[in-house]
C-alpha cells in the first residue's frame, strides 16, 4: 500500500499571480460586458455605485472609485499591502478592459437568460481566480472576505447577502424584469463563490 508523501503549501510567485489575476479580471470583463449588453444590473459596490449614480445625477467612475477607497484601506489593514495593491491594479484594469470589449466583441442576439447565466458563470469564476491568488476588485468583497477570515461566514453567501439588500433597493428604481433576471446572475455568481472559495479546500496567499 502506497502511502502519499505531505508537502508543505508554496505560496504563488509572480508570475504565478500576474496569470491568476490577470485571467480573473478578463474573466470578470467578459461578464460584465455581457451584462451590459443586456442592460441588467448586478449588485456588491458596482450596484450600490449604479443606484446612487441614478439619485443623485452622479457619474457611474466617480461614485464608483470613491466608494473603494474604504475599502482599499480596510484591505490594506485586515488583509495585508499586497491583496490592497492587487486589488487596486485590478479595478483599474476592469476599467480598461470593459471600455475596450465593445470595439471587439458585440452580440447581434442574446437572450436574457443565457445572457444573465454567463454573466453569473464569467463573474463568479474570474473572482474566485483573483481570490485564490489574493486578489479582488475591491468594495464588498472585501468585507465578505475579512467576514470569511473572522468569523468562518462563507464569502459567497455573505456577499449574497449585500446582494440581497441592494437588489431590493432597485425594485423600486427598475423594471421588476430587470431586477430578478439580475438577481439570477447574482446568485450563480455568489454560489460559486460560496461552493468554491473554501479555506479546508484550497486558499491561496
Amino acid at each position: 500500500m502506497s502511502v502519499m508523501a505531505q508537502t508543505s503549501p508554496v505560496d504563488h510567485g509572480f508570475l504565478d499571480d500576474a496569470q491568476g489575476i490577470g485571467l480573473g479580471v478578463f474573466l470578470c470583463s467578459l461578464g460584465i460586458h455581457t451584462l451590459t449588453q443586456l442592460g441588467l444590473i448586478t449588485g456588491q459596490t458596482a450596484g450600490v455605485a449604479a443606484i446612487l449614480s441614478y439619485l443623485s445625477g452622479w457619474s457611474f467612475g466617480a461614485i464608483f472609485f470613491l466608494l473603494n477607497i474604504p475599502f482599499y484601506i480596510l484591505g490594506w489593514r485586515r488583509l495585508g499591502r499586497g491583496f490592497a495593491l492587487k486589488s487596486i491594479l485590478s479595478v483599474t484594469a476592469l476599467s480598461v478592459l470593459t471600455t475596450l470589449l465593445p470595439l471587439g466583441l458585440t452580440f447581434s442576439h442574446l437572450s436574457t437568460p443565457l445572457g444573465a447565466a454567463m454573466f453569473g458563470a464569467l463573474t463568479g469564476l474570474g473572482l474566485l481566480a483573483m481570490f485564490r491568488h489574493n486578489g479582488s476588485l475591491g468594495g464588498l468583497g472585501v468585507l465578505a472576505l475579512i467576514a470569511q477570515d473572522r468569523y468562518g461566514w462563507r464569502a459567497g453567501y455573505v456577499q449574497l447577502a449585500f446582494d440581497s439588500l441592494i437588489f431590493g433597493v432597485a425594485t423600486l428604481l427598475f423594471p421588476i424584469g430587470i431586477v430578478l433576471w439580475s438577481v439570477f446572475g447574482a446568485l450563480i455568481l455568489n454560489l460559486i463563490i460560496a461552493i468554491n472559495h473554501r479555506r479546508d479546500r484550497y486558499i491561496a496567499t
